[in-house]
């Protein structure tokens, strides 16, 4: 009940803490990140408009905020917990502040949580992605296929991924969804769904132990950066199929070796047969002077010899096609 007494106040003096310029800020549609650099310079990213300065914070200020935060998450900030990593308790956006002395001053980051969500068939009417490309992510959801979507820092992974999942509640609107986040970024209109958060104390390694025993239809990770990787490809295969997951890489063929990195951290192989044998499709999607748009589209047959054996749907403008 403390807690919740709190709350009001907590908000209440993040807020002051923020100022009218932040606030509004995290209202703005267009912002993607707010950056708090250690010599308390601001700076914010919007849609189409790149990075720009956005005034200055006192250290004192930021160590308000950061504090805030931490006391949201019922956790604490200090030289001995410099890290805090979670949701904003305002609005729910992805937060990470630090604190000397792993920087020289406060410093922190909000990734604004995407507000709307952008439809499959808006993807292709922005050429985003192409209607052949469309129509095979189309297919795999329908076939219950499990589906990587990779791509680099800020090239919107997460609100593809939130697009893909739109898709399957509107085709499969009887499926139970297990969503398993660090942080709550995925939208999900699903009556039938489970949403799960790891904490200081559960990994997403633990979290997945624990989904198979909830009778998931299907499972979504929202994105795999560890060991946990081994554990959801073995889900996936062992009668879990129709599941989404994002990672970090730069393009689909390395989202596979990425994949193969993260088995390895816990089963000292790269494990590539199961990696074959439970990624189906990988989406890689990526952030270009003209926009963000789908560079290719990879359907994964299976690793046989040497290599992964796939087909390729690549973008247009690139004209590489692999049949």
């Amino acid at each position: 009940m403390a807690q919740l007494r709190s709350h009001p106040r907590l908000i209440g003096k993040l807020r002051d803490a923020f100022g009218q310029g932040l606030c509004a800020a995290l209202e703005d549609q267009s912002v993607v990140e707010i950056m708090l650099n250690p010599d308390g310079r601001l700076f914010i990213e919007r849609l189409g408009h790149g990075i720009s300065p956005a005034g200055e914070m006192k250290p004192t200020t930021a160590e308000i905020v950061i504090g805030s935060v931490a006391h949201a998450l019922r956790s604490e900030a200090h030289e001995d917990r410099p890290i805090i990593s979670g949701e904003l308790p305002i609005g729910g956006h992805r937060f990470e502040g630090l604190l000397p002395p792993v920087v020289s001053a406060p410093t922190f980051t909000i990734r604004r949580r995407a507000s709307r969500l952008i439809p499959l068939v808006d993807y292709v009417s922005f050429n985003i992605m192409t209607e052949q490309q469309a129509a095979v992510i189309r297919n795999a959801i329908s076939s219950r296929l499990n589906i990587v979507i990779s791509g680099g820092t800020g090239s919107g992974k997460t609100t593809l991924a939130n697009a893909v999942i739109a898709e399957i509640v509107e085709t499969s609107p009887q499926d139970r969804l297990l969503i398993l986040e660090d942080t709550a970024e995925i939208q999900c209109a699903a009556e039938n769904a489970v949403a799960l958060h790891t904490s200081d104390t559960i990994d997403m390694a633990r979290l997945l132990r624990s989904t198979m025993r909830l009778r998931p239809d299907r499972i979504i990770v929202g994105e795999v950066r560890d060991g946990a990787a081994l554990t959801l490809l073995k889900a996936w295969n062992t009668g879990h199929p129709g599941g989404v997951t994002t990672i970090h890489s730069n393009t689909a063929m390395s989202a596979l070796r990425r994949l193969e990195q993260l088995t390895a951290e816990v089963s000292q192989q790269p494990m590539r047969e199961v990696i074959g044998e439970a990624v189906d499709l990988v989406v890689s999607i990526e952030r270009t002077p003209k926009g963000r748009r789908v560079r290719d589209v990879i359907l994964v047959e299976r690793f046989a010899g040497t290599q992964y054996q796939t087909e390729i749907y690549a973008h247009i403008e690139d004209q590489r096609h692999v049949a």
